[in-house]
């Protein structure tokens, strides 16, 4: 399969520059409307924080299934904590995804955790850097999100005060029963606005063009791909294109991936950018507030509770 994923380059995003951010608007425009998927580079997050990412997060998935059970998102609640293997079916019409995941969210600077910190060196502050960082990636690319869809460059900048992101560290053991489909994921859409992923070279992931045909996006050491979910979508009153994709099953080795889930703060009202919709014609979708979309969400997709 080929890729038809572009590679956007966000050298001059951060500060602002005017030919910059017309030129990157550009860009992702072109991508979210055609595919969904893009992947970016220059984008400035440090390649040691990344490794230092993917290597405390195999240390918490090495640990014994009974250890990792008393830190579980079935004890935890708030959409936080240990999902064990064969627990999630992101195709609610498939069997359970042979993966397992561990979820960080957003706590308020100075207020009290709501996360579960596993006891491993050096955990905590590693994936806050990271969650801190690629927040304020995601915050960026809005930036040209905005421009190319019409809007001031700010508009999304009150989205995002207390933010339903979420972190969450993936890990796909080999697998030798792969069952009919072969998949450790099933093909499903993201819930919010914008996916940025994190991946070692392993591949695996698949996203579903407008004409049913699968492509894979290529690999670019460092960089991210980011996909458009099913809030952005809304938004842009269907401009933008929230596409199904799905996680082939590896068989020799581990996939790891870290991926960032970025949804508006709860209480923001999502609703059609006027500049998205035609003369003379209605939004597609009703106003919805944002934590209501991500609730309906999430409702279908674990399979069982966890252990």
């Amino acid at each position: 399969m080929s890729s038809l994923i572009p590679v956007v380059d966000l050298d001059g995003l951060a500060s602002g520059a005017p030919e910059a951010l017309g030129r990157i608007a550009g860009d992702i425009g072109r991508a979210a409307r055609e595919v969904g998927f893009f992947c970016v580079v220059g984008h400035g997050v440090d390649p040691a924080l990344r490794a230092a990412v993917f290597a405390a997060a195999d240390a918490l998935f090495a640990w014994p299934a009974a250890q990792k059970a008393e830190i579980a998102l079935a004890r935890v609640g708030d959409n936080r904590g240990w999902i064990g293997l064969n627990v999630e079916a992101l195709d609610p019409n498939a069997r359970p995804d042979p993966k397992e995941a561990f979820n960080i969210g957003f706590d308020p600077p100075g207020g009290p955790t709501r996360n579960v910190w596993p006891d491993l060196a050096g955990f905590r502050a590693t994936m806050e850097a990271w969650f801190d960082a690629v927040f304020r990636l995601g915050r960026d690319l809005h930036r040209a999100i905005a421009v190319d869809l019409g809007a001031p460059a700010d508009h999304f900048a009150d989205a995002f005060h207390t933010p339903m992101a979420t972190l969450r560290l993936l890990h796909y053991p080999p697998v030798t029963d792969t069952g009919v489909d072969g998949l450790g994921a099933g093909a499903h859409t993201d819930y919010g606005n914008l996916t940025l992923l994190a991946t070692d070279d392993v591949g695996g992931l698949e996203v579903r063009r407008r004409d049913g045909v699968w492509i894979t996006p290529p690999f670019v050491a460092d960089a991210f791909v980011v996909n458009i979910g099913d809030c952005l979508m809304r938004w842009s009153n269907d401009v933008y294109l929230s596409n199904p994709h799905r996680v082939v099953a590896p068989r020799d080795r581990i996939r790891r991936s870290v991926a960032f889930f970025l949804d508006p703060s709860p209480d923001v009202v999502v609703e059609a950018l006027p500049s998205c919709v035609p003369p003379g014609e209605t939004p597609r979708h009703p106003p919805i507030t944002a934590g209501d979309h991500l609730a309906a969400r999430l409702a279908a997709t674990y399979a069982a509770p966890s252990p």
